[in-house]
This record gives C-alpha cells, sequence and structure tokens, in this order.
C-alpha cells in the first residue's frame, strides 16, 4: 500500500534512465509541474526532441555515477536487468524509485492526476487498474475545468485576506467554510470587499 504525499521538487535532482515512450511520459510529467530533469539513455525516440531545450539528455547506457546525487530516479529502459539493478540501488541508497517494470521494487509511484493551477486532485488504483484511473480522471476533468485554476487562486488570496483582518477564530473559521460555496463571481466581490478593509 502507498502512502500519498505532496513533493516539493525545488532542489531535488531527478533523473529519467531510458529514452523510450514510458520514460518521454515521465519527463513531461516533471515538466508539467515545472521541474526539469536529466535523462540517460543510448537512443532517445523522437519526441524528445519537442522537450530536449527543457531537459538535461545525455546519450550514454546507465551508469551509477547519473544517479548518485538524484533524490529521485525512474527506471523506464526497455532492459528488465537494467531497472532491477537500478532499483534495487536506490532501494538501498535511500532514494525514491519508480521501476516502471516491477511495481514491487518501486517505492513510490505516480498517480493520474487533475490539475487546475494549486488544484491537485489525485488518482490511484494502487497499480491495479490504470485504467480505472484514466477513467476518473476523464470524469474530474469535465467536472473540474479551467475556471478552478482561478477559482482556487482567489480562495487562497481571500483566505489570506481574513486571517489578516478577522481575529476571533470561530468568525474567521465559519467565514472560510462560507466561501467554498461562492461562485467565482461572488469570490471576485468579495475579494475586494476585504481589499477596502483597513
Amino acid at each position: 500500500m502507498f502512502y500519498p504525499i505532496n513533493l516539493k521538487l525545488k532542489n531535488i535532482e531527478i533523473t529519467v534512465i531510458g529514452g523510450g515512450e514510458v520514460a518521454y511520459r515521465k519527463c513531461k510529467n516533471f515538466l508539467g509541474f515545472g521541474k526539469s530533469v536529466k535523462v540517460v539513455s543510448e537512443n532517445f525516440i523522437e519526441k524528445f526532441s519537442t522537450i530536449e531545450s527543457k531537459v538535461e539528455i545525455i546519450n550514454d547506457s546507465y551508469k551509477e555515477e547519473y544517479i548518485k546525487s538524484s533524490f529521485i530516479v525512474v527506471a523506464a529502459t526497455n532492459n528488465k536487468e537494467v531497472n532491477k539493478k537500478i532499483g534495487i540501488y536506490c532501494r538501498n541508497n535511500g532514494k525514491l524509485v519508480n521501476v516502471v517494470d516491477d511495481i514491487e521494487l518501486s517505492n513510490y509511484t505516480v498517480p493520474s492526476c487533475v490539475k487546475r493551477g494549486d488544484l491537485l486532485i489525485s488518482i490511484s488504483t494502487g497499480g491495479n487498474s490504470p485504467s480505472l484511473s484514466s477513467k476518473i480522471k476523464r470524469e474530474l476533468e469535465n467536472k473540474y475545468d479551467n475556471t478552478y485554476e482561478e477559482y482556487v487562486s482567489l480562495l487562497g488570496e481571500i483566505r489570506k485576506e481574513i486571517i489578516e483582518k478577522i481575529e476571533d477564530i470561530s468568525e474567521r473559521k465559519n467565514k472560510l467554510n462560507a466561501l467554498v460555496n461562492l461562485d467565482i463571481e461572488e469570490l471576485k466581490v468579495i475579494k475586494d470587499e476585504y481589499k477596502n478593509i483597513k
């Protein structure tokens, strides 16, 4: 069983070993969260040309030196033995590793997710059914569309104002709880009202 956690990636070094479709998807996923990665492979699929300016590409076979300073490692080669070797090394050296063809050797997985600005909804079946994760993701993408990016941002701005300007904890809690029942236009009005309170 995996424990859900959100990681701040800012000062974390990440390495992806592999140059195929799975490695490409893993790189794209990290880039979607604003994090560049190092990717190592002797061969890369054509799609990597679309992200080569955003990642550090190393044309070489796997060597231990490439992951020594990394905290997060993805083993995504087409060689099961190489992936296993990477997984064992990482687990023995306190690193987070995702071995794409061996969930038992992995100590983390990446759930499907819906991201709308700071709103992040994760879906995982623990590797039992990626198809179900994809189905639920599509349903959530329809329910929580792109307007939620602005909506969550407004909630955050108003929350700061309420915490700063309302001292009574009970009143503060009630006002914060009430915000999620308002639509985006109502939130904009509330935001302006709080901005004008001295």
